[in-house]
């Protein structure tokens, strides 16, 4: 059987390093809680999903 994993790093997390290397290299001048936003963004929309299954989940049973 061959390993199908792929593994890759993701969009997600190319947007903040780049974001961080044009923080650190002077190209943007952005607060660093909108340079780390990729990372924060992205679990609030996870915990926003899960909230939203757990409560079909409770309506339907």
């Amino acid at each position: 059987m061959s390993d199908n994993n792929k593994g890759g790093i993701g969009f997600v997390g190319l947007l903040t390093i780049l974001f961080i290397g044009l923080k650190l290299t002077g190209y943007i001048t952005w607060s660093w809680i909108w340079v780390l936003a990729p990372i924060w963004i992205s679990i609030i929309v996870m915990v926003i999903i899960l909230i939203i299954i757990a409560i079909i989940a409770m309506l339907s049973s």
